[in-house]
C-alpha cells in the first residue's frame, strides 16, 4: 500500500471512528443535563419565562419512507415534555404557551451545507393564551432587544416540512375590542379541497393550490355581544409565505348577526388582503356600527351575498369594497356597490345601491316610524307612547362624526297602498363630520315631483335640522284612483314647504319648528266617500255635515301656514267648492299634538246649508274630534275674519300656478280676488 493511501485509509478510519463515537455519545447521552442551560438562554432571549419541565430526549431512527440511500442513514428524533412559555411581569397569569410534548426529526445530511430541514413537527394538546390590555400591550409582542444593524445575516436556512397537532387550544382577551374569545382548533383528518368551498370556478379564478386543514370552533363575545362560530383554515406552513393566498372559511353568529364568508387571506402574518364572498343578515344594519364602524341606517331584518375585498395596506388606508352584492331589506330588494375606506380624519362609505321594488313602509325604521313591535325587532330602545302619532325614536347622532359618507339610492318602483301613490325615489346622501345632508331627496308621487333637501346637523346638541320641499304636478286623478268623480279631472296638487327645527328625532323637530307651509289644489272634488277611502273618519263627519252624501266639485283649495315654535297657525285655508266657500282657521301644535281648527261655510247663491252654526276639530293627531259648535253662522263674508290679513298669503299662492297650461287653473281668479282685497263669495262655481 502506498504512503499517499494509507494516509488517506488512516483520515477516513478515523473520521468513521470519530463519527461513530459521536453517534454514541448522542444516543447515550442524558439530555436533561443540557435542559437548565437550555431554559435559560431560550428564557434570556425571549425576556419570558421558558421551561422544558418534562423529559428531553433524542432517539435514532432509520427513515424508509425517504427512499435509496438516504433510508439507510439513521435520523436524530428529539421529543420535549411539558413545555412553558410565560407571560411578560405585567400579567398576573403565569402562563402564555403550553405543550404537552413536542416531536420533530432533523435531517443530518443537509447539515452539511448549512441548511436545518425539519421535515415535520408534531405538537401535542397545545394552547395558548392571548391578552391585550386596555393601554395596548399585548402579550404576543416579544421584546427582543435592540437590533444590531451591523450583524450579518446568517448563512443558515431553516426548512420545515410540516406542523400537526391533535387538537390545540387558544383563549383571547382583548381589553381594546372588549372581546374574549376561546378558540378550539382541530386537524380536518383528511383535507377539504378549497374547490369544495367556493366552487370551481372561484378556485380556479384565485389559483389557490392549498386544502383546508384545520378546523375552528369559536365561543365568546365581540365589544360585549355573544359570539358563536365555525371555520376552517389552511394549513399553517402555509402561514409563511406572504405570496400564497391562504384559505379561510367562517360561519358565525355575533348578536343578532350572522356573518357566512369564505375565501381567503393573502399574507396572514401581516393582514395583507383579503377575497371573499362575504354574506351578511340581521335584524337591523344600524346594529352593524358596533361591530364595524360603519355608520348605517336602522332598517328592517336584511341578508346580503357579495364580493368582498381589501387591501389591508392601502396607503390611504385599509380599503374594503364590497361588490356586486344582492340582497333583501325586509321584503325590499337591494344591490349595489359600497367602497370604505380607514381614511384620515375619518373614514369615508362610497357606492350606489338600487332597489328595483321598494317598499314604502321599509323605509319608516329610517325615522323611527315603525311600530313597537317592529323597533324591538330591531333592537331598538325607545318606545313610541300610545297616542303619539310623531316618531319620538332619536336618531343616533353620537355616530354620525365616526365617518363620512357620499352614497347614491335610487328605488325605481315603490309599493304602498293607494292612499299614497308614490312610484319611485332617488336620492343622494352626505355625511360630513356629523352633518347629513340628502340633496337631493326626490319621490315620484302621482305623475309629478315631490323634491326635498333636508339638512341635519348632528354636531350641534340638540341637533339642528332643515327641511325644503316643493311638490309639483302631483295629479289629482293618481291620488285618488279608485275615487271615481276624479279621475274627469285635469286638477293638481302642487305646494312649497321650508322648515326648521331643533332636536333628536321626528317629533322634537316637529315640536320646535318655524317656518312656512302653502298648498294648492284645483279642479277636484270631494265627498264623504272620498273621506273613507282615505282613512280620514273625522273629514268623513265634516263632510257630511257640510254636504250631506253629495259629490260635490273643488275649484279650488288654498293653504297657506305659518309655523313658529312648532305652534302651526293658517293665514288662509280656503276651499272654493260648486255650493260653497269654506274658510278653515285655527291651530295644529306639533309640540302637543293638539289641533283646534273652526270651519266656517258661506253658501253661493240661493242654496242654503242645513248647517247652522260653524263646525270644530279638536284634540289630539292620533284621535281627533268633531263637532258642531254652539254659536249661529255669522253673516255672509265672515269667514274672511279680516281680508287684508289674506291678501299677502293669496299672492304668495299664485306663485304656485304653473304658466301656460293648456287648462286654465281655477285657483287663479279666487287668489286674484283676494290679492286685491276682495271678498271670494262672489266666485263662481265652474259649470260641469
Amino acid at each position: 500500500m502506498t504512503r499517499p493511501l494509507r494516509i488517506l485509509t488512516w483520515i477516513l478510519t478515523s473520521l468513521l471512528t470519530l463519527l461513530a463515537i459521536l453517534v454514541v455519545v448522542i444516543a447515550t447521552f442524558d439530555w436533561n443535563r443540557v435542559k437548565p442551560l437550555l431554559n435559560e438562554k431560550v428564557s434570556e432571549a425571549l425576556h419570558r419565562p421558558f421551561a422544558i419541565n418534562g423529559n428531553l430526549a433524542v432517539q435514532w431512527h432509520r427513515e424508509p419512507s425517504e427512499g435509496g440511500w438516504r433510508a439507510w442513514i439513521p435520523w436524530p428524533h428529539f421529543v420535549a415534555e411539558d413545555l412553558t412559555l410565560g407571560n411578560p411581569d405585567w400579567l398576573e397569569a403565569p402562563r402564555m404557551v403550553g405543550l404537552e410534548r413536542v416531536t420533530f426529526r432533523l435531517s443530518p445530511v443537509p447539515l452539511v451545507f448549512q441548511q436545518i430541514v425539519i421535515p415535520r413537527i408534531d405538537l401535542t394538546k397545545p394552547t395558548a393564551s392571548l391578552t391585550r390590555l386596555a393601554d395596548g400591550r399585548a402579550n404576543w409582542t416579544f421584546d427582543l432587544g435592540p437590533k444590531d444593524e451591523n450583524a450579518q445575516p446568517s448563512p443558515w436556512v431553516l426548512d420545515i416540512g410540516a406542523i400537526g397537532f391533535d387538537q390545540g387550544n387558544v383563549s383571547f382577551d382583548d381589553q381594546t375590542l372588549k372581546t374574549r374569545m376561546k378558540v378550539q382548533i382541530d386537524p380536518l383528518g383528511k383535507p377539504i379541497p378549497f374547490s369544495e368551498i367556493v366552487g370551481k370556478a372561484r378556485a380556479e379564478k384565485t389559483g389557490v393550490a392549498q386544502d383546508y386543514a384545520f378546523g375552528l370552533k369559536a365561543q365568546g363575545t365581540y365589544k360585549g355581544q355573544p359570539v358563536s362560530g365555525t371555520g376552517k383554515i389552511g394549513g399553517l406552513l402555509a402561514l409563511q409565505d406572504a405570496s400564497q393566498p391562504f384559505p379561510l372559511q367562517a360561519d358565525a353568529r355575533i348578536g343578532d348577526t350572522r356573518v357566512a364568508l369564505a375565501g381567503t387571506l393573502t399574507d396572514p402574518r401581516n393582514l395583507g388582503a383579503l377575497d371573499l364572498r362575504l354574506r351578511l343578515s340581521g335584524s337591523s344594519l344600524g346594529n352593524l356600527y358596533p361591530l364595524t364602524g360603519v355608520t348605517l341606517p336602522d332598517t328592517p331584518a336584511y341578508a346580503t351575498d357579495g364580493h368582498l375585498t381589501a387591501n389591508l395596506h392601502d396607503a390611504q388606508g385599509a380599503r374594503f369594497r364590497y361588490e356586486g352584492f344582492n340582497g333583501k331589506i325586509g321584503d325590499s330588494d337591494i344591490h349595489g356597490d359600497l367602497t370604505f375606506v380607514a381614511s384620515q380624519p375619518r373614514p369615508k362609505l362610497s357606492g350606489n345601491l338600487v332597489s328595483e321594488q321598494l317598499l314604502f313602509k321599509d323605509l319608516a325604521p329610517l325615522i323611527g316610524a315603525d311600530s313597537n313591535a317592529e323597533q324591538k325587532a330591531r333592537g331598538g330602545a325607545s318606545k313610541q307612547p300610545t297616542g303619539k302619532v310623531l316618531p319620538v325614536e332619536e336618531f343616533r347622532t353620537e355616530r354620525w362624526r365616526a365617518m363620512d359618507a357620499d352614497v347614491t339610492f335610487s328605488g325605481k318602483r315603490i309599493v304602498h297602498s293607494e292612499q299614497l301613490p308614490f312610484k319611485d325615489l332617488s336620492a343622494h346622501v352626505l355625511l360630513e363630520d356629523g352633518l347629513l345632508r340628502l340633496e337631493p331627496l326626490r319621490f315620484g308621487v302621482a305623475g309629478g315631483n315631490l323634491n326635498a333637501n333636508i339638512r341635519l346637523d348632528g354636531r350641534s346638541v340638540p341637533m339642528q335640522g332643515r327641511a325644503r320641499l316643493s311638490a309639483r304636478g302631483f295629479k289629482l286623478k293618481q291620488l285618488f284612483p279608485s275615487f271615481a268623480p276624479m279621475q274627469t279631472s285635469f286638477g293638481e296638487l302642487n305646494g312649497d314647504a321650508d322648515l326648521s327645527g331643533r332636536g333628536n328625532s321626528v317629533a322634537a323637530l316637529l315640536g320646535t319648528s318655524n317656518g312656512d307651509l302653502s298648498l294648492l289644489i284645483n279642479d277636484g272634488a270631494i265627498s264623504r266617500s272620498l273621506m273613507e277611502i282615505a282613512g280620514l273618519n273625522v273629514g268623513n263627519y265634516v263632510i257630511g255635515k257640510l254636504f250631506g252624501d253629495e259629490e260635490v266639485r273643488i275649484n279650488c283649495a288654498a293653504a297657506n301656514v305659518g309655523i313658529k315654535d312648532g305652534l302651526a297657525t293658517t293665514r288662509l285655508f280656503v276651499f272654493d267648492t260648486e255650493n260653497a266657500i269654506i274658510y278653515i282657521n285655527g291651530t295644529a301644535n306639533f309640540a302637543t299634538e293638539q289641533l283646534d281648527l273652526k270651519i266656517t261655510p258661506e253658501s253661493k247663491g240661493l242654496r242654503l246649508f242645513s248647517l247652522r252654526s260653524p263646525l270644530y276639530v279638536r284634540g289630539p293627531f292620533a284621535k281627533p274630534s268633531a263637532g258642531v259648535q254652539a254659536v249661529p253662522l255669522a253673516l255672509r263674508g265672515a269667514g274672511m275674519v279680516a281680508l287684508g290679513v289674506a291678501m299677502g298669503p293669496a299672492a304668495g299662492l299664485l306663485a304656485l300656478i304653473a304658466p301656460g297650461d293648456d287648462v286654465p287653473n281655477q285657483c287663479t281668479p279666487l287668489l286674484e280676488q283676494m290679492k286685491a282685497g276682495k271678498a271670494p263669495s262672489a266666485v263662481k262655481g265652474k259649470k260641469k
